[in-house]
């Protein structure tokens, strides 16, 4: 092994840090754990028989295609269908403004590969995906985080800070915003505040990307308009997934922005992976064409829609009173607030060896360091039985932590 391993390290890794929420998983097996913590689809919702019925279709009529390298820019059949499942719901869209990713992560590190040098500033929510703060601090980014309210990230902050940065030479590369059930407060944006922060994207002449992977998860309430089909100007990037509304093992996503944009991002995915595997892509446009995901992504959102009442029933008749967590309109997260004083971080070891609950501490997802007394819960993986009980357990810990603050 080499003496040194650090002196030779890169600058981008030596900035990475391991995932918070990766790291959990090493906890899954411990029997009678139920987790909070992770952003897995219930194994439920796997369309396990129809796959196996595509997968051999596609051995015995395209394996040729389907296990030889594929195009850059994705496969034409499942980039033509999901265009026309986008023009179907309103989209001014077409083939050129889409191309497949290897998952919407992968979009996440090669926009920021393509856009950010270290040192440059980039606006993110107060809280924001952790995959997304991941994929930006390892280029180097500085994120300055937008507070929140229950509308979704506060345009007037956003604003003052464009102003301040563009007064200093120092103009934001982008915004990265989730206005659909937002991961991890599970917040929607409302359309007048899409409206406003879209209006000084145009004004500033900032781009947006908007990360979309729970949309069509809705249980509850009137779908918004996506701030790309809003724009129409190209200061829009969004992002797609199969990870939350199909099968998140075939690591397929997409991003819809103007051809110029992809054009770079396909630059940086040719050095990265050449394609995303032609032949899951295959499967996935087949799946589709037969008429088979809408009915699928219907029945998950009736499970996962009983399952979220499940938990907000939990939450509300065993955490202690200091608690408070917002109410998600669908997707399948939301946040947990306990009283000041509270590290929900320094307590989360504690609740899986005493409780056998684990969850995601809430600094995980502030880029300011913030949210010590946050948590992230997740209620699409486990049963509704679990939730229920999870909740019962998590609340007389968190009931026993209260009290010692006291």
């Amino acid at each position: 092994m080499i003496t040194d391993l650090n002196e030779i390290l890169s600058t981008n890794i030596k900035g990475m840090k391991r995932s918070a929420i990766r790291e959990l998983l090493k906890y899954l097996g411990q029997p009678g754990l139920i987790s909070f913590s992770g952003g897995f689809p219930s194994p439920l919702t796997f369309p396990v028989e129809d796959l196996k019925t595509i997968m051999m279709e596609v051995m015995d009529t395209e394996a040729a295609m389907a296990l030889q390298y594929g195009a850059t820019e994705g496969d034409v059949l499942l980039r033509t269908l999901l265009v026309e499942r986008y023009k179907r719901d309103g989209f001014d869209v077409s083939i050129d403004n889409m191309i497949i990713t290897t998952a919407s992560q992968q979009a996440l590190d090669l926009i920021a590969k393509m856009f950010i040098d270290r040192g440059d500033y980039v606006l993110v929510g107060l809280p924001s995906y952790l995959g997304g703060l991941s994929a930006f601090n390892s280029y180097g980014a500085q994120m300055i985080g937008i507070p929140m309210d229950a509308e979704g990230e506060d345009p007037v902050f956003i604003e003052n800070t464009l102003k301040d940065l563009i007064s200093k030479n120092k103009k934001p590369k982008f915004i990265y915003l989730i206005p659909d059930f937002q991961n991890p407060a599970g917040v929607t944006m409302t359309e007048n505040r899409r409206r406003e922060i879209l209006a000084l994207a145009h004004k500033y002449d900032v781009l947006i990307l908007e990360d979309s992977p729970y949309r069509e998860l809705r249980y509850e309430g009137e779908a918004q308009r996506t701030m790309y089909e809003m724009d129409g100007t190209g200061h829009v990037v969004l992002l797609g997934t199969f990870s939350k509304i199909f099968c998140p093992g075939f690591r397929i996503g997409w991003v819809l922005g103007h051809p110029d944009i992809l054009d770079k991002i396909v630059v940086g995915k040719q050095a990265t992976d050449l394609c995303t595997p032609p032949f899951t892509q295959r499967i996935a446009a087949r799946y589709i064409q037969k008429g088979l995901l809408d009915p699928k992504i219907a029945d998950i959102a009736r499970m996962y829609h009983s399952k979220q009442k499940v938990m907000l029933e939990g939450l509300q008749k065993y955490m202690p009173e200091e608690f408070s967590w917002t109410h998600p309109e669908g997707g399948l997260f939301l946040m947990a607030s306990g009283p000041k004083g509270l590290d929900t971080n320094a307590l989360l070891l504690d609740c899986i060896k005493e409780a056998n609950v684990a969850y995601v501490a809430g600094t995980s997802f502030f880029c300011d360091g913030g949210g010590q007394n946050t948590m992230r819960l997740n209620f699409s993986y486990e049963s509704e039985e679990n939730n229920l009980e999870g909740c019962r357990r998590m609340g007389e810990f968190m009931k026993k932590a209260v009290l010692k603050l006291s």
